[in-house]
């Protein structure tokens, strides 16, 4: 295909989370055609997942400019840029309407499930030509049609939400964790257990595994579900030695209401509401029965040798990592550790930086050897849990500005957020959410408003980083 040829096919976007939006957004300000992929129903479909959780970060940094500018001259009212949104308040008051505008509805392809990205005639071992030959992105609907798509760029902001980190130790699924998790007694991730799923978790014994501030939720939800519903029983297994750390800042977080969040926690455990188990490594998992019923049985190791766990249901939060296995035939370029593109890895490292301390980066710093080809949003991050949804905003500007041919526009990154001492692995990988409900029509604070350095989980900041002494 002949080059003016190939830049008048469309540009693919895989995902219409926040990021995939907002690259359309910015794709129809440049002139440029593009058409979103989308495995959900509807746009945002990680996000309705978790639509009961509140966010860290305020509207102001989470609302794309492009897709502001699309959406103002509709009569968009815009949200009090200051407050806190929850999920579903994102997605009501931000991307369905975004969505609906006719620009991004047509270009939108919803229920279709990308299974592979490569170039027409060529495999990943083909060199002679290759970025003169287009893309090729394979997608499956819902009813089992396969369909091919020629496409001039692929823009992949698909997330990490899908791909949840294994429970078992050294990256890995434990024996048994598989089987598990299909017969129901694992659970997704953040499941709203005063809510929707109430009657799943009501009167049952809950482990939950994993640090950070999705556990923190999970585990006071909890706790309120139990307060309400007897025979609810909380069990908490983390790998650290002392939970201590786990708990935060208290009364001296500069954020009242991560503040909070670790104090509420740390009383629950005290008051034996929660029982905590720490220095437990996951090992394997089994479905035994106890008293006349089933139940999930859990070995770990510990520096007392191994103990067993029994529960009727466990909610992991282990954070999440990206799926790679579309891209087979793609030639990428990826950080060794974090699997993120091999230029941006060493700057989002959560062995060294927080949220605030990653700097500014676009198509340049996201770019792989396959031209034309870039990973945006939290995918980029690989496993890094130091994402925000304003970075990805500023990611995919920069791209459509390259695809578009404006390499000034694209060198000219910008992107100010202030330093933040902690950066969740929540909803795979993101420093934007969740945050307590507090039961408060807004919190007080954003986790971006200020610097202060409290440990919930993994610390993956402070100035030096998870490594610092």
């Amino acid at each position: 295909m002949k080059r003016q040829q190939q830049d008048k096919l469309p540009v693919a976007i895989i995902g219409a989370g926040p990021v995939g939006l907002a690259a359309a957004s910015n794709l129809i300000e440049r002139g440029l055609t593009p058409v979103v992929f989308e495995a959900g129903e509807h746009v945002g479909a990680a996000i309705r997942e978790w639509g009961h959780v509140r966010l860290f970060s305020p509207w102001r940094h989470n609302i794309d400019p492009a897709s502001r500018r699309l959406l103002e001259p509709t009569g968009w009212i815009e949200p009090r840029l200051s407050s806190l949104p929850y999920g579903s308040e994102l997605i009501e008051q931000y991307l369905d309407p975004l969505a609906a505008l006719p620009a991004i509805a047509n270009a939108l392809h919803l229920s279709t499930t990308v299974t592979a990205v490569s170039r027409i005639g060529m495999d990943k071992t083909h060199s002679r030509g290759r970025d003169k030959r287009a893309f090729l992105v394979r997608v499956r609907a819902v009813d089992g049609t396969v369909a091919d798509h020629r496409v001039r760029a692929v823009i992949d902001t698909s997330g990490t939400w899908a791909q949840p980190n294994p429970i078992g130790q050294a990256g890995l699924p434990a024996p048994g964790e598989a089987e598990a998790v299909a017969q129901g007694r694992i659970t997704g991730p953040l499941p709203d257990v005063t809510g929707r799923d109430r009657d799943r978790f009501a009167g049952r014994h809950v482990l939950v595994i994993g640090a950070g501030h999705s556990a923190a939720n999970t585990l006071i939800s909890l706790g309120q579900l139990a307060k309400n519903e007897p025979g609810t029983r909380i069990s908490w297994a983390v790998r650290a030695p002392d939970a201590t750390r786990l708990y935060g800042g208290g009364d001296l977080d500069g954020l009242p209401a991560r503040g909070q969040l670790g104090t509420r926690l740390r009383k629950l455990v005290e008051d034996g509401h929660i029982e905590l188990h720490t220095s437990f490594t996951s090992t394997s998992f089994d479905i035994v029965t106890v008293a006349g019923r089933e139940a999930l049985s859990v070995t770990g190791d510990t520096p007392d040798g191994q103990v067993t766990l029994e529960a009727d249901l466990l909610i992991p939060a282990t954070g999440f990592r990206p799926d790679l296995g579309i891209l087979r035939e793609i030639r990428l370029e990826l950080d060794p550790a974090v699997e993120a593109p091999r230029a941006l890895g060493p700057l989002i490292d959560p062995e060294f930086h927080s949220c605030g301390t990653v700097p500014a980066h676009g198509a340049k710093v996201l770019a792989h050897p396959e031209k034309d080809f870039y990973i945006a949003g939290m995918k980029s991050y690989g496993r890094a849990p130091t994402f925000l949804l304003a970075t990805g905003y500023e990611q995919v500007r920069s791209i459509t500005a390259a695809l578009a041919g404006d390499t000034t526009a694209a060198d000219q990154v910008h992107l100010e957020l202030p330093e933040t001492g902690v950066c969740s692995t929540d909803l795979g990988g993101s420093c934007d959410a969740p945050v307590e409900n507090t039961g408060q029509d807004e919190p007080a604070e954003s986790c971006c408003a200020t610097p202060a350095p409290v440990l919930i989980g993994i610390p993956a900041g402070l100035a030096h980083g998870r490594s610092a002494e």
